[in-house]
């Protein structure tokens, strides 16, 4: 039986910065991978290009991950997003941000990112075993002792649970440290697929799959959540939506869907405008030869036109030679259009998971199990997840860093 530091168990972009740090902080770590190779989801992330954080301050970037947000204020002034930029840089990646808000290797290309992660484990001289899949975490007396892989044991006073969550399973996700955390006493919460796409109710999306809609407000049309909407970037597709803004509410939609069976939205496609904005955009633009041209500088003609459809108005006609009923329903519909979810692509292709290890069994200014001593929880294993656009990795690098720091 071998004996190390520490041992860090999963290899994506979380354990590989845990165990590099630990290994900077004169530890001897151990890092294993069940896969054949390091970093599988990492090289999916965002498509392959690897935002790997955006450029907002802590408190912002805290704000956007809501109530659980506050629980990364120490990861975060341990490795704040200029300083893992900082980081990379100091492994040979240089990194630009083109919109001046998202962060990406300056190849666009998250191989860039493993590649050069992999290096920095080899000039640390960290101990990397793939194909070993760990079927235990060992504990005596509330402390750890090691872990328990298919073929043997390897003894350290520290484990590192850097696992990620359930989506992708075809990178390796398959909730394994979830069950650790249950295991050793921990409570896990409910797990739900996120920043995914939507499947909707309404064929006529498929009609408009050429079409993105920008700044589109979503809205859920039940009771329980009418408080909860999303703005941003809408696209449709042959069976729903998806796009940045349904990318992110997803996480609000698939509990629901769950308990639900169908999630009624509401949205708004016209940045915002209500009823009285419509009648007076309609009113400016009488002269046009029919209902479709008055209305295409506010959105795509493919849209329009399923709307006409759907309220029954005849789109050779201008808008003020349709019924009275009819111009009602029009207007509504633009201002509020309803769509119905009633699946999602799920884990398969979920990019990130809702829920995991309780947040108020671990330690936030160690990433330290109040439950197990030495044990660390880092990344998407716990319960918190962001939106898209560099969140989810940014908190990944940053927990992994502390509980390696802090080993």
């Amino acid at each position: 039986m071998k004996k190390y530091d520490a041992i860090v168990i999963g290899s994506g972009g979380t354990g590989m910065i845990a165990a590099i740090t630990a290994s900077k902080n004169g530890k001897n770590v151990l890092l294993l991978e069940k896969l054949p190779t390091l970093g599988a989801k990492l090289k999916a992330t965002g498509g392959g290009k690897c935002n790997l954080t955006n450029t907002l301050t802590s408190e912002e970037f805290m704000a956007s991950f809501g109530k659980n947000g506050r629980f990364m204020q120490k990861a975060l002034s341990m490795l704040p997003n200029h300083e893992l930029r900082d980081f990379f840089h100091s492994i040979g990646v240089q990194t630009d941000t083109k919109d001046g808000f998202r962060v990406f290797p300056i190849t666009h290309n998250s191989s860039t990112i493993i590649d050069a992660l992999q290096k920095e484990l080899e000039n640390q001289n960290i101990e990397v075993l793939c194909d070993t899949k760990v079927e235990q975490i060992l504990v005596q007396d509330t402390q750890v002792t090691g872990v328990k892989t298919t073929n043997e044991i390897f003894e350290a006073p520290n484990v590192i649970v850097a696992t990620g969550g359930l989506g992708f399973p075809m990178l390796g996700a398959n909730g394994d440290g979830h069950e650790f955390a249950k295991q050793l006493g921990h409570k896990v919460t409910d797990l739900y697929p996120a920043m995914l796409p939507v499947y909707t109710k309404e064929t006529w999306v498929a009609n408009c799959t050429a079409d993105t809609i920008a700044r589109a407000i979503v809205r859920i049309d039940l009771k329980k959540a009418k408080k909860l909407k999303a703005v941003g970037d809408m696209i449709f597709t042959s069976k729903g939506l998806r796009g940045p803004v349904i990318l992110d509410f997803s996480r609000e939609i698939t509990p629901l869907l769950k308990q639900y069976d169908e999630v009624p939205l509401l949205i708004n496609m016209v940045r915002g405008k209500n009823e009285e904005d419509i009648l007076n955009h309609l009113k400016k633009h009488a002269l046009k030869e029919n209902v479709v041209e008055q209305l295409n500088s506010l959105l795509p003609t493919s849209v329009i036109i399923e709307l006409c459809n759907i309220v029954g108005a005849d789109i050779n006609k201008k808008f003020k030679d349709q019924e009275g009923i009819v111009r009602e329903k029009l207007v509504k519909i633009v201002v509020n259009t309803p769509l119905t979810v009633t699946d999602s692509v799920g884990f398969k292709k979920a990019m990130i998971t809702r829920g995991g290890v309780s947040l108020k069994e671990i330690d936030p200014n160690t990433m330290k199990s109040k439950i197990c001593d030495g044990l660390y929880f880092c990344g998407e294993v716990m319960d918190i997840d962001g939106p898209c656009g560099g969140y989810n990795l940014q908190w990944s690098f940053s927990s992994g860093f502390l509980a390696g720091h802090l080993l």
